[in-house]
C-alpha cells in the first residue's frame, strides 16, 4: 500500500477515535482525560498568549505558522504540532487557550479533533505525547523548512537572512543582521522566552504530576 494512502487512513482513524472520545467524554473540550492534570501549574501569561496568537514570539517557524493561520485559516499538521508544543511547553499556557484560538481561526476546525489533539500535545489526553517530548522550534524549522521557503513567505522581515541563520536569528552576528535588514527587538522580536530554560521548567512541572 502506498505510503500516502497509509497516512491518509491513519488520519481517518485518528479522526474517528477523536469522535469516539468526544462521544464518551462530552466534556473533552474542557476537562483533561487524565485527572491529575486538573492541578497542573499552568502559567498566567497574557502577553505571551498575544505574542503567540499574532506570530510575534521571536521563533520564526512558530511565527510563520501563526501568521499563516491568521491569514488563511489553515496550517500544515506539522506546524500545528510545533506551535501547540510552543504554547503548552515553552510558555506553559493552558491547552484550552490554544484549542480556543484554533477553534476561532481554523477553517477546518472540528470540536473532536481539536480537543483531542490539544490534549494529546499537552500530555493529558488519550495515548498522549510523552511529557518529555518538547519540540525545539529552531531545530524543527531547520528540519522541515531547510530552504526557508515557508518562513520567508510568512515572516518577510527575515527574508534576507541566510538559511543557516533563518531559524535562529538570535545566533546571527550583528553584521549578518545588519546586512539582512533585521533589528531584533525592533522590526522582528527577540525570543520572548529562552527555549532551554522553558524546556527545563516544563519538565519540572510535568514531573511534579508523576505519582509515587
Amino acid at each position: 500500500m502506498p505510503g500516502g494512502v497509509e497516512t491518509y487512513l491513519s488520519e481517518i482513524a485518528w479522526r474517528e477515535f477523536s469522535y469516539h472520545l468526544l462521544f464518551h467524554f462530552p466534556n473533552l473540550p474542557e476537562v483533561p482525560l487524565r485527572s491529575e492534570f486538573a492541578g497542573f501549574p499552568w502559567a498566567d501569561n497574557a502577553e505571551g498568549l498575544v505574542a503567540w496568537q499574532r506570530g510575534q514570539t521571536g521563533y520564526p517557524i512558530v511565527d510563520a505558522g501563526m501568521r499563516e493561520l491568521w491569514s488563511t485559516g489553515w496550517m500544515h499538521n506539522r506546524v500545528r504540532m510545533i506551535v501547540a508544543s510552543f504554547l503548552i511547553k515553552d510558555l506553559l499556557l493552558h491547552w484550552r487557550q490554544g484549542a480556543g484560538w484554533f477553534w476561532d481561526t481554523l477553517v477546518d476546525a472540528d470540536l473532536a479533533n481539536n480537543s483531542a489533539s490539544w490534549q494529546w500535545v499537552a500530555g493529558c489526553g488519550a495515548d498522549a505525547a510523552p511529557y518529555f517530548r518538547i519540540f525545539n522550534p529552531s531545530l524543527q524549522g531547520a528540519k522541515f523548512d531547510p530552504d526557508g521557503t515557508y518562513v520567508r513567505r510568512w515572516v518577510p522581515e527575515l527574508a534576507k537572512l541566510p538559511n543557516g541563520l533563518l531559524h535562529s536569528p538570535w545566533d546571527a552576528r550583528p553584521i549578518d543582521l545588519a546586512d539582512a535588514g533585521v533589528s531584533l527587538g525592533r522590526n522582528y522580536p527577540a525570543p520572548i522566552i529562552d527555549h532551554a530554560a522553558a524546556r527545563q521548567r516544563a519538565l519540572e512541572a510535568f514531573k511534579s504530576l508523576k505519582k509515587d
